[in-house]
């Protein structure tokens, strides 16, 4: 277990790198999943992927900060994951977002995830 928990926010870290630059590189798949209650979609996708690349970087060189900046940012894009859950099956959505079972798989995982940003310690010097 102490192994996974050292592990953990690396691992995330990478993938909030790849889901960041993402949002640069291809805005259009997150921008059909953010809630549409939100104004300026792309704006959201572009700050979004901003932070991720940000938490990334420092989970990856466990600054203090990084741990809970990156569950905080798991929890606030939640609502995201919920809205592409509820909007899968209906076509609209790209690629596999539009697939009920991977797109309601997300949801529970944002637990892991926000566990494993929560393991995050500081290098020692």
């Amino acid at each position: 277990m102490k192994r996974l928990r050292t592990v953990a926010p690396f691992a995330l870290g990478g993938l909030f790198l790849a889901s960041g630059v993402l949002h640069f590189a291809a805005p259009k798949p997150f921008q059909a999943i953010m809630p549409r209650s939100l104004p300026a979609p792309r704006a959201w996708v572009y700050g979004s992927g901003a932070a991720e690349i940000a938490c990334g970087l420092g989970l990856l060189t466990r600054r203090r900060w990084a741990g809970p900046a990156g569950a905080g940012l798991l929890l606030a894009v939640w609502p995201a994951n919920v809205r592409m859950a509820l909007d899968s099956g209906s076509g609209h959505l790209p690629g596999p977002a539009d697939n009920r079972l991977l797109a309601w798989g997300r949801v529970p995982l944002q637990v892991p995830l926000i566990w494993a940003a929560l393991q995050s310690r500081p290098a020692q010097d």
